[in-house]
């Protein structure tokens, strides 16, 4: 298991070398936004991240605080991917800063932690950036082992020596056991993987029914999930939580509008088309709902912004301030778009191929409907 430490900051960092040493926070500046990532320095302070900016802002008030540039970590990330693909012999990405690498019967040849340490120092000298990487048996086992051989660092663990890494580390540590699963075993007594370990079997499944087994087999190192090449998304998806909560209804469609236009030209670039479209809207008194519908395979802007329009109409009928909008394309497939022999005449073909070629050699903003310049933000 690989993974690039503090990513977002690391690459933040690339670019502007003053920012070594000093406590970074990538995420939104409104006190309504999270932390996305942030420093070790400023986690020192008990920043962390998915923490609310206000809480952040108190805890670390001499922090540098940075929006953050998605297209630049996401061609970082790229570039990592091509470096682990050249060399690995099957790899799966599993997030924009987290690898798995089955090397299987490297050691017959080479040396399987030899060899990972080398692909290791190459990622750092191509690409400037600090990754970590735990080695042993299975998928659970390394990605602990890269949490504790962080930052910068690496961890072996040969099978032998893997109940004895576990046991003494808290149950946190298993990637499975969120806050909710932690206080409930905290609660019964369960705070180390090997009381976990040791626990039976049954009584764990009484407490989280099937997960309870998946739980002991994670605590005891066994997991036979395998290393998956290729991980397609199964959705995309987009929301914007406003600074201020928002009746302006024309305001909050052109959203939408920008929404779909932005996930339209995704599915575009990426061959694929989508056959379910959902809306979400947060009210200030923060209720939750949604809505989908299922629509002729498409990655047409012209029918997935009338439709998410129409989604909207039918699901906001409280008329109270809104907090958050999000819009979700699902029931994706791989093809070009598909024409509408009704809707669809040869102009607007014409002028959506258009308007990609634009976005290609300028970027994803560079063009858009003058209705989305009225989205709010």
């Amino acid at each position: 298991h690989m993974d690039l430490d503090t990513f977002f900051v690391s690459c933040e960092r690339l670019i502007n070398p003053s920012l070594q040493g000093k406590p970074i926070i990538i995420g939104g500046t409104s006190d309504r936004g999270v932390v996305a990532s942030c420093s070790y320095e400023a986690r020192y302070y008990g920043v962390h991240s998915a923490m609310p900016v206000k809480y952040a802002r108190q805890r670390c008030p001499d922090a540098i605080w940075i929006r953050g540039d998605m297209e630049m970590y996401s061609q970082k990330s790229t570039e990592v991917s091509e470096i682990i693909a050249y060399k690995a012999p099957l790899f799966e990405k599993a997030s924009i800063d987290e690898f798995y690498l089955d090397i299987s019967g490297m050691d017959r040849f080479f040396g399987s932690y030899q060899w990972t340490i080398e692909l290791r120092e190459l990622i750092v000298k191509e690409s400037g950036l600090p990754i970590s990487f735990g080695l042993s048996a299975n998928k659970t086992v390394a990605k602990i082992a890269t949490s504790e051989g962080k930052p910068n660092g690496k961890k072996h663990v040969p099978p032998p020596e893997i109940q004895p890494f576990l046991n003494p580390l808290s149950i946190s540590k298993i990637p499975m056991i969120g806050q909710a699963s932690q206080r409930l075993l905290f609660r019964v007594g369960i705070r180390r993987i090997k009381t976990l370990a040791e626990t039976p079997v049954e009584i764990l499944e009484q407490l989280f029914g099937k997960n309870g087994r998946l739980m002991h087999k994670k605590a005891n190192g066994i997991d036979h999930s395998a290393v998956i090449s290729e991980h397609e998304a199964k959705s995309l998806s987009t929301e914007h939580t406003f600074q201020k909560d928002s009746m302006d209804i024309i305001g909050i469609k052109a959203l939408l509008t920008a929404f779909s236009e932005k996930l339209c030209y995704q599915l575009r670039k990426e061959n694929k088309v989508c056959s379910v479209i959902a809306v979400k809207i947060r009210y200030n008194n923060f209720d939750t709902h949604s809505r989908q519908c299922k629509i002729p395979y498409s990655a047409s802007d012209n029918l997935i912004i009338e439709r998410a329009k129409e989604l909207f109409d039918k699901i906001y009928e409280r008329r109270m301030r809104i907090r958050l909008i999000g819009l979700r394309l699902s029931g994706l497939a791989g093809g070009g778009h598909q024409i509408n022999l009704f809707d669809d005449t040869h102009k607007k073909v014409a002028l959506l191929q258009a308007t990609d070629q634009i976005r290609h050699r300028f970027g994803k903003y560079a063009i858009q409907r003058a209705s989305a310049f009225n989205a709010l933000k």
